[in-house]
């Protein structure tokens, strides 16, 4: 049985190097330097969405030599192959998704905070007919949230 990601990037692993240049060499990417500490960072720390400013952010206080450009060359290159998955919530901003599982997400407007909505039991794809001649890959859903007015937090 596989290791997830998360395991085979483990910070204080001993052996995270080895399986992280297997994993991308298997996804058919060459393992730079670059990428290898990008990945480290990524999945280390679980299932999380991540924007590229904020994984920048995270290389830096690393001391780890990775420009911005650099980190969205990589998240972008991770989700074309499929090791994230990458949302496009406003637009201009995509939020990086360790968790490629099937499941549709919370978007908080007032915040900016993404949660994940489990799939189980939903498959909206069923629902849908695409066009003649063509299969429905994947199905994103983001459900965008507001507090109802004159509504408090939750204690």
């Amino acid at each position: 049985m596989m290791r997830s990601l998360q395991d085979m990037f483990a910070v204080g692993s001993s052996s995270a190097h080895q399986p992280s240049r297997t994993l991308l060499e298997k996804y058919g990417l060459r393992a730079t330097r670059q990428r290898l500490g990008l990945a480290k960072l990524l999945f280390s720390k679980g299932d999380r969405h991540v924007t590229a400013d904020a994984l920048a952010a995270e290389a830096s206080a690393a001391r780890m030599a990775a420009s911005l450009a650099t980190v969205y060359n990589v998240l972008n290159l991770f989700a074309e192959v499929g090791l994230v998955r990458g949302l496009a919530i406003d637009g201009s901003k995509t939020i990086f998704d360790t968790n490629t599982s099937d499941h549709g997400h919370f978007f908080f407007e007032e915040t900016g905070e993404i949660e994940d909505i489990s799939a189980q039991g939903l498959n909206i794809a069923e629902e849908i007919e695409p066009p003649e001649g063509y299969e429905i890959v994947r199905v994103d859903v983001v459900v965008r949230l507001r507090r109802k007015t004159g509504a408090s937090l939750p204690s």
